[in-house]
């Protein structure tokens, strides 16, 4: 279902300029598709929503790699785990891209599985086997339900995210993705012998390069897919080099359904529920950040409405995922920082990548395929695609008016904060488990700080002004409102 569309040629003008002046101009702005919700010619579907599928697949089996041997399931239960991450990453994509209701956000946003919930999700279930899971299931349908009730209230702080705090929380989101890609480009397993070698980091210094040759000198849509077509020849080099792992296909299964409950119904545990609502509440705030950014970057700037319907998809996703084995759902950041890379503004296209990561959850030897990508390949990419988020940050920031007031020292408290998980991730080592479900993500301690410090300076004691000035405008505010 397509919403309806807001793009209009007449949402920058000057204050004073009247659209009913030029009703010809008017009705041509109507009748344009904004890019947001045109659709591609097939194949440049199909590439541009693998690009994204291939930005994200490591993100999305990531955390089941890491729980299922923690809560003691064997390696083939912990390949079904994988396989039900990416099919439930792609039910949820499908739910932001194309909604129904005011269920889904409508822009390309991609949809998988959180990674603020694996340390609470590997402390419930250590050891506990498939009644772990079960309570884990249990504890993410009563969270994501919540979030659901919650969703029309929580949208209502969008206005609290003027561009002093949207292009710090920018900022950070790239930042923090950063050390992820250098993860990778080291090999992606601290404990292997080869973590961090010669070799690793070449070969992601090696896709880097081709990845920005690519993007120098194709045109068009080749241009456009340079990260994919960076990510094919890297993973070439790497066959000869001896780091592409081709086991993963030869263990894989043709075909497998996520069996709803395969590892049995789900239980319901206070304290677990209590967890992962806490974590519910990190990755809706993550995700309000990220909606915003992107809202951006594509020129839809995202209001009360999108973010409510994007929250929505968010909670909804998550609520429905343990039914087919998989966990709580949340924004895909390093996704919008391909869209801010590749121009590509289409929702279709990521609705095509939500459809591709069901075949792949529905197909493991096709999921293998993708997995045949090394990780330091991956990496090299991921630093261009992750650096490109930063960058989108830093020129929010340079429309903040950060020479007024005190919001230079906002943005210097909020960033300086949101660095320590990254600079320190032992800094806060002594707080409670629950609490590190915030302060170990620099995007919501940075966020936070920038929301209390701007409401402190910006807001409180200040007299409304009439004519206020573009860092104290919200997104909201600059944006139409929204018609699904």
């Amino acid at each position: 279902m397509a919403a309806t569309p807001r793009f209009r040629n007449d949402a920058v003008a000057a204050p004073d300029a009247d659209p009913h002046l030029d009703p010809a101009r008017d009705s041509a702005s109507a009748d344009r598709k904004h890019p947001v919700d045109e659709t591609l010619p097939p194949l440049r579907m199909f590439t541009s929503g693998l690009q994204h599928v291939a930005a994200m697949y490591a993100g999305v089996v990531a955390p089941p790699m890491i729980l299922g041997p923690a809560v003691g399931l064997t390696p083939k239960e912990t390949a079904f785990l994988m396989g039900a991450s990416l099919f439930t990453a792609g039910l949820a994509t499908l739910l932001q891209t194309l909604g129904f209701w005011r269920i889904g956000a409508r822009l390309p946003f991609v949809n998988g599985v959180s990674f603020a919930g694996v340390t609470p999700m590997v402390a419930i279930g250590k050891d506990r086997g498939h009644d772990g899971i079960a309570v884990i299931f249990g504890a993410i349908i009563v969270a994501g339900l919540l979030g659901f009730l919650l969703a029309p209230y929580f949208c209502k702080l969008v206005r609290f995210f003027p561009p002093v705090v949207t292009g710090t929380v920018i900022t950070l989101i790239g930042v923090s993705l950063l050390p992820v890609a250098f993860n990778w480009s080291q090999g992606g397993n601290a404990t292997a012998d080869d973590y961090g070698s010669t070799t690793n980091i070449t070969m992601a210094a090696v896709t880097l390069v081709i990845v920005l040759a690519l993007r120098k000198l194709l045109r068009g849509f080749l241009q456009q897919i340079a990260i994919l077509l960076g990510l094919v020849v890297g993973t070439l080099i790497a066959i000869p080099v001896g780091i592409t792992d081709f086991g993963a296909i030869k263990d894989a299964d043709l075909v497998g359904f996520p069996t709803p409950f395969h590892f049995g119904a789900p239980q319901f545990e206070v304290a677990a529920i209590v967890s992962m609502c806490i974590v519910m509440l990190v990755c809706m705030t993550e995700s309000t950040a990220d909606m915003l950014a992107l809202g951006r970057i594509v020129d839809r700037p995202a209001d009360e409405r999108t973010i409510e319907g994007g929250l929505r998809a968010d909670t909804l996703g998550s609520a429905i995922s343990p039914l087919f084995n998989g966990f709580m759902c949340s924004a895909f950041a390093q996704n919008i920082g391909l869209v801010a890379m590749t121009k590509v503004r289409s929702r279709f296209v990521v609705a095509a990548g939500g459809g591709i990561l069901i075949v792949l959850g529905l197909v493991p030897v096709a999921a293998s395929v993708i997995a045949l990508v090394p990780l330091p390949v991956l990496g090299g990419a991921g630093i261009v695609l992750f650096g490109s988020v930063a960058a989108s940050g830093i020129q929010t920031l340079a429309t903040a008016a950060l020479e007024k007031g005190e919001n230079a020292l906002i943005v210097a408290a909020a960033v300086g904060i949101g660095l320590i998980p990254i600079a320190a991730p032992d800094f806060y080592h002594a707080f409670p488990k629950d609490a590190l479900v915030v302060l170990d993500s620099g995007i919501s301690t940075g966020c936070v700080v920038a929301i209390v410090l701007n409401l402190a300076f910006n807001h409180l004691g200040r007299k409304p002004h009439p004519d206020p000035s573009p860092q104290e405008q919200s997104p909201a505010a600059a944006a139409p409102v929204a018609a699904h």
